[in-house]
């Protein structure tokens, strides 16, 4: 049985989809990447799966359950953490996490195990009694997953969990991530990290405006572009011979299958139509290319469209 399944679900706010006929299933200990810009319904759907919101339609399970049927028997088996901090800042770390285990029905043992382990496993044990409202970003983040694992769940979302923090941080988080996985535990995370979704999740689902556009493991999901050959030129052209190059100035850009044997041909052709080449790459794809393939747009520059684009449907 399928940890997640998800089928044709859509979600309206005052006749505006912030999610489109949308399907997909998360199996049992899969780590599942929804992977898209700022607006594209990633946080829309993941308040459904853990039933904050009621889909407008769709048949939405989640550890086999209905969401909205049988959304008490779903919030026993999750854990969440949420894009914005949800801590009680008044509180030390341990204290936010004791409440958080009372809320679940943990006897005083079980607490006292399980907050020495979640604070050990998320390396913030030394600041087990320092008050939240001292902690770095970084750290309030870890505690936020901390006490989202606590009570040991089935199935974890993850709402863009390390957005905004340095780089040392969202790695020790990323580890942190992987070690749920070898224990068996499911995780659904939201990000617009290109590297993030490629270094955890053993799937990706491609979302924008609503719609899921792509959807599979990061490495075919990058496959379906080809490699990706840039070739910089002495001055400004407009055009060139190739059909499915990019022109941006000086510089010619374009998917190809075999670099390695493309590269002398394309050459050619440009050197036959009197172009100077200055220098020659070629490099593997991102899912931030797959992105550019199927949208014809980045997804950092996506999100401002999208913004937009909600202005002028608003009017």
């Amino acid at each position: 049985m399928a940890a997640i399944f998800v089928d044709n679900l859509t979600k309206s706010f005052n006749g505006f989809k912030a999610l489109d006929s949308v399907s997909f299933e998360v199996g049992e200990g899969e780590i599942f990447g929804l992977l898209g810009p700022n607006g594209a319904g990633k946080t829309t759907a993941i308040k459904i799966l853990v039933t904050l919101l009621r889909p407008s339609s769709g048949n939405v399970k989640v550890a086999g359950y209905d969401v909205v049927r049988e959304a008490d028997k779903v919030r026993r088996k999750i854990g969440v953490v949420f894009q914005e901090p949800t801590l009680d800042l008044e509180l030390t770390a341990k204290e936010n996490l004791d409440f958080h285990g009372r809320l679940y029905g943990m006897s005083r043992e079980e607490r006292r195990k399980r907050i020495a382990e979640v604070l050990e496993l998320t390396g913030i044990k030394e600041r087990a009694d320092t008050l939240v409202k001292n902690f770095s970003g970084g750290m309030q983040r870890r505690l936020e997953i901390a006490r989202g694992v606590l009570h040991e769940p089935e199935i974890l979302f993850l709402d863009e969990p390390t957005l905004g923090l340095d780089v040392q941080t969202r790695r020790k988080i990323w580890d942190y991530i992987e070690n749920l996985k070898k224990k068996g535990v499911t995780v659904v995370l939201t990000t617009h990290y290109i590297e993030e979704a490629e270094k955890l999740c053993d799937r990706v689902a491609i979302i924008d405006l609503g719609k899921i556009i792509a959807l599979d493991t990061p490495e075919r999901l990058k496959s379906y572009v080809g490699q990706l050959l840039t070739i910089e030129v002495e001055g400004s052209i407009s055009a060139c011979s190739i059909s499915n190059a990019k022109i941006r100035d000086s510089v010619i850009e374009m998917s190809v299958e075999n670099g390695e044997e493309a590269i002398p041909e394309v050459v050619r052709k440009l050197q036959s139509e009197g172009i100077k080449i200055k220098s020659v790459s070629l490099r593997k794809p991102t899912l931030e290319d797959v992105f550019v393939s199927l949208t014809g747009r980045k997804i950092r520059e996506s999100g401002e469209e999208w913004k937009f684009w909600l202005r002028m449907r608003r009017r």
